[in-house]
């Protein structure tokens, strides 16, 4: 038989059960939407890490105080911070070549006030460098000015939140908000960008870390943010870090420095294990969908013993029987494939607008392997019902027997 022939004998006997047939592409379909649907979801949540990580910065490390590692001894196993993280610390970091900006980071709690209106916010003490390092935004004025860290400048920068809290939708520059016991003169208002990872910064009053220093009454940081010269860079500005606050705490390596790209490998690594995880989890579907078709073709070899009989006697050999049958099972998976794709491409708009802010992505592997997959499971499981055909003897069969 000729390819074109055996295309048209297959639809012919798959449109002859119209229920039959719609029930096994809809098991296929299903089972190839879950697979590109999940992977999607589980790439679009890798996507989603990362791009709140690169919010954060490019080229970033972030040192904070104390070590990561355990120690022995009586719980609690954690290594103890022998002394604190100073802004002096902080502008020792610049003598490195491989550093190109260093943001101090002071974090306390306040109320920010304006006449009757007032509100608990999050304090930011911080320097000029800060703007660069975390690629803020400014939606009106300027940030911190430059200039000497030890200065403490009344002055104040105002999330985009804070701020419409506060003012409405007037402008606050040059007026004075009360931050704690301290007045603050508003110089800028940050845009809706910075937001990212849990922290919103447009609920947060950015003032100079000396200003901060003399609100919280300390002289510890929370964290030193540290830009790297490039890329390649990273790995010496680690080293740099280490070395330098080394120097400083009498020979103690008291801190631990994270860099962006360690933690972007981290979550990249854990989302694609995740997402081959539920990927291989929907495909468990397209397995259940060729059990389907094999339950199913077996009960059309019985329901079709007169039509291979008819075929036997008039000479088909059991193998051209065998790959009629297999036909079937392969334009089964195809068709149900490409329903499922539909199908997927369909849940992947509807998802996209229930989620505007989450960046779905379908995998280019993620496609391909389901179809792969459905029609091997078509093909695999269509191999006994062909078989059982191929083997029938034609008078038997002719006899309806």
């Amino acid at each position: 038989m000729k390819a074109e022939d055996v295309v048209r004998f297959c639809a012919r006997s798959l449109s002859g059960y119209p229920l039959r047939t719609g029930l096994m592409l809809l098991a296929m379909a299903i089972g190839v939407a879950a697979v590109v649907l999940l992977t999607s979801l589980g790439e679009g949540a890798r996507r989603y890490v990362a791009g709140k990580f690169t919010a954060l910065g490019t080229h970033l490390l972030i040192v904070l105080p104390g070590r990561s590692e355990t120690v022995g001894g009586p719980p609690p196993l954690l290594g103890q911070t022998p002394r604190d993280l100073t802004v002096d610390d902080a502008q020792a970091l610049t003598r490195s070549s491989a550093v190109r900006r260093v943001a101090p980071l002071m974090l306390g709690a306040a109320p920010v006030s304006l006449d009757s209106r007032s509100r608990e916010a999050v304090i930011m003490g911080t320097t000029a460098d800060m703007y660069a390092v975390r690629n803020l935004e400014m939606a009106q004025g300027r940030f911190l000015p430059p200039g000497e860290v030890g200065r403490a400048e009344a002055v104040c920068v105002l999330g985009l939140k804070l701020k419409n809290e506060l003012y409405g939708n007037t402008s606050p520059l040059g007026s004075f908000v009360r931050i704690g016991p301290r007045r603050f003169r508003v110089i800028g208002v940050l845009t809706k960008k910075g937001e990212s990872l849990g922290t919103d910064l447009g609920e947060v009053a950015f003032i100079p870390v000396a200003s901060a220093a003399a609100l919280f009454n300390r002289a510890s940081l929370f964290r030193i943010l540290v830009q790297a010269q490039s890329r390649e860079a990273i790995q010496r500005a680690k080293q740099a870090v280490l070395e330098i606050i080394r120097e400083r705490h009498e020979g103690e390596e008291d801190v631990t420095v994270i860099t962006q790209d360690a933690l972007l490998a981290t979550f990249d690594r854990i989302f694609k294990a995740l997402t081959l995880a539920v990927g291989g989890i929907a495909a468990i579907s397209l397995a259940v969908a060729g059990i389907l078709i094999m339950n199913v073709m077996l009960i059309a070899v019985s329901q079709r013993t007169a039509e291979i009989g008819l075929l036997k006697a008039i000479g088909a050999p059991g193998k051209q029987i065998q790959r009629l049958f297999l036909a079937e099972a392969a334009m089964l998976s195809l068709v149900g494939a490409a329903a499922g794709l539909l199908l997927a491409l369909a849940g992947h708009w509807v998802l996209g607008r229930i989620f505007p802010e989450f960046p779905l992505s379908v995998p280019v592997w993620s496609p391909v392997t389901a179809v792969s997959v459905a029609l091997a499971t078509g093909l695999i499981f269509g191999v006994l019902p062909a078989r059982r055909a191929s083997r029938m003897d034609p008078v038997v069969a002719l006899s309806r027997r």
